[in-house]
């Protein structure tokens, strides 16, 4: 009896040890949105491939805690929390405020950094200090923030939103909006250097950023609640906001250390003195720095070109389906493909990306960031595809149809040979230009975790405030990857004209081959009918 407790207790023990093992070598997978990300997770400005912030700094610490590495995917701001209850990562931190309204989604380890929101106008502009004084004017703030909700339920502010931070205050600069209300932590980094802008008035209200995780993970959300922790307790975490100048009088108080600093703002210089908006570039130092971007963008071109040929593909091939069950296919069938077109086409690309990704899994169908944007492109642009195809089939001559029925063909043979070799010709002009629209609709999947080219000038010119050099050089590369396409497709025109001179010309086109084959196949006096 003694042997068997001994046995199992020695089985428990072995099998705790392996899970644990096993544990620490699964990732932590966490997740932020770098574009305009300073100060909470951003580009180097010295080194565009490395990642750094303050909430970097405290992944990193949290993660060594829990004794598993961390790995980091990149989201739009507003997909954050879809993405977590998908199952994408298993953290979020980015600035993330604890709301009622993310609450009853999320659960939030405990408050990591305490601030308020802060109001930001062009220099020099008198009256405006408070939001009382904004009543009847245009507001800035990131789209779904907290400061957004809080310019609705203050009344008399119409609030406009944008995805990035630098594009409230590039606004506000060209006189587009009159102030700009985002949190400090944004306005100290983004405005405060700018000599263009001034911040106004004291803080306005109080915000608590907390790292989001899902519900169903208590025990995930202890461990990174006693982490947080054991970075207060050792002082990591007073060490990471002076580096970074975020050490603020509320977290003095919420953290009862109103002590001096541990560290000098190293991080902040660093910043400073990197992107200043102010700090010109010799043409030198922006051409070694556009050569930095070369190898990132390299790789954002490629995620591209991938999405964009295989979504094409599925375009190309599901939409000649729906061409033909439409011209040819049974009542039902035929309305079937008519409701399909329709609906696709009259809703926006966005949202089917969106349900593809975020809705079906609830159905049971989880399906990879990749193979959810090549889908939902590819049936997006099938939609187009068939009227092409469909148009082609109704453009050729149905006098040919005819002679081909006097022939003994049937309508397989027919299509085959006749239709669809001509109807294909006239439709490679506006596939190759959907191709090309494809090409750029491509920028939308970043809604869905793609990191792709559109995605990463975002990231760059935030970082750098180039948004003129930067964009030029994405241009560049969306301009090198559809111009061979444009060549191939006015290449396959060719070979596939019948063109109007020998009898060699017309046998290496597409058209001459199909048409030797029909004949062929109509001197076959076995297959003298279908």
């Amino acid at each position: 009896m003694k042997f068997r407790g001994l046995t199992r207790l020695a089985a428990f023990v072995l099998a705790s040890l392996s899970a644990s093992l096993t544990h620490a070598d699964t990732p932590i997978r966490w997740a932020a949105d770098t574009e305009s990300g300073a100060p909470f997770v951003f580009q180097d400005p010295k080194n565009p491939e490395r990642l750094i912030g303050f909430e970097k700094e405290i992944i990193d610490g949290v993660a060594k805690r829990l004794g598993r590495p961390g790995q980091f995917v990149q989201n739009s701001w507003d997909g954050l929390v879809p993405g977590l209850e998908r199952g994408n990562y298993d953290l979020i931190i980015n600035g993330l405020e604890i709301t009622e309204e993310r609450k009853r989604e999320i659960a939030f380890s405990t408050p990591y950094y305490i601030t308020a929101q802060q109001l930001t106008v062009l220099k020099g502009t008198q009256g405006i200090a408070s939001l009382e004084d904004c009543r009847g004017k245009k507001v800035g703030t990131l789209k779904f923030s907290l400061a957004h909700r809080m310019l609705e339920q203050f009344g008399g502010i119409e609030a406009v939103t944008y995805e990035a931070e630098t594009n409230a205050y590039a606004d506000l600069e060209h006189g587009r909006v009159t102030a700009v209300l985002i949190d400090a932590p944004i306005a100290q980094y983004l405005a405060k250097p700018n000599p263009k802008l001034e911040l106004v008035g004291g803080p306005i209200g109080e915000i608590l950023y907390g790292i989001g995780i899902r519900k169903n993970e208590p025990e995930l959300v202890a461990q990174v609640n006693q982490a947080l922790a054991d970075m207060v307790r050792d002082g990591e975490l007073r060490r990471i906001y002076d580096r970074y100048s975020l050490w603020n009088p509320l977290m003095a108080k919420a953290f009862k250390d109103p002590g001096p600093a541990l560290e000098g703002p190293t991080m902040y210089e660093y910043f400073l003195n990197a992107t200043q908006p102010n700090r010109s570039r010799t043409m030198g130092e922006r051409l070694e720095l556009y050569q930095s971007f070369l190898p990132i963008l390299a790789k954002g071109a490629v995620t591209t070109l991938e999405i964009s040929v295989a979504a094409m593909c599925v375009a190309v091939l599901f939409g000649l389906i729906l061409a033909l069950v439409r011209l040819y296919g049974p009542k039902p069938m035929q309305w079937l493909a008519i409701t399909y077109v329709e609906l696709i086409r009259g809703t926006p690309l966005l949202i089917q990306l969106f349900f593809i990704f975020y809705a079906l899994p609830h159905l049971g169908l989880k399906l990879s960031p990749f193979f959810a944007a090549v889908l939902g492109l590819g049936l997006n642009y099938a939609a187009s595809e068939s009227e092409n195809y469909r148009a082609g089939i109704l453009g050729v001559p149905r006098a040919q149809s005819e002679a081909a029925a006097a022939l003994g063909m049937g309508r397989r043979q027919t299509l085959r040979y006749i239709v669809l070799p001509q109807a294909i010709r006239i439709v490679i002009p506006p596939i190759t230009n959907d191709f090309i629209a494809l090409l750029k609709d491509s920028s939308l999947v970043s809604v869905i975790t793609m990191v792709e080219l559109t995605k990463l000038y975002g990231q760059l010119a935030s970082t750098y405030y180039d948004f003129l050099g930067t964009g030029i050089l994405v241009a560049g590369f969306y301009l090198l990857l559809g111009l061979p396409f444009v060549r191939l497709a006015r290449w396959v025109e060719v070979r596939m004209s019948l063109q109007p001179g020998t009898q060699i010309d017309q046998e290496r086109s597409w058209m001459g081959a199909a048409r030797t084959r029909a004949f062929a196949w109509v001197r076959r006096p076995s297959q003298a009918s279908e």
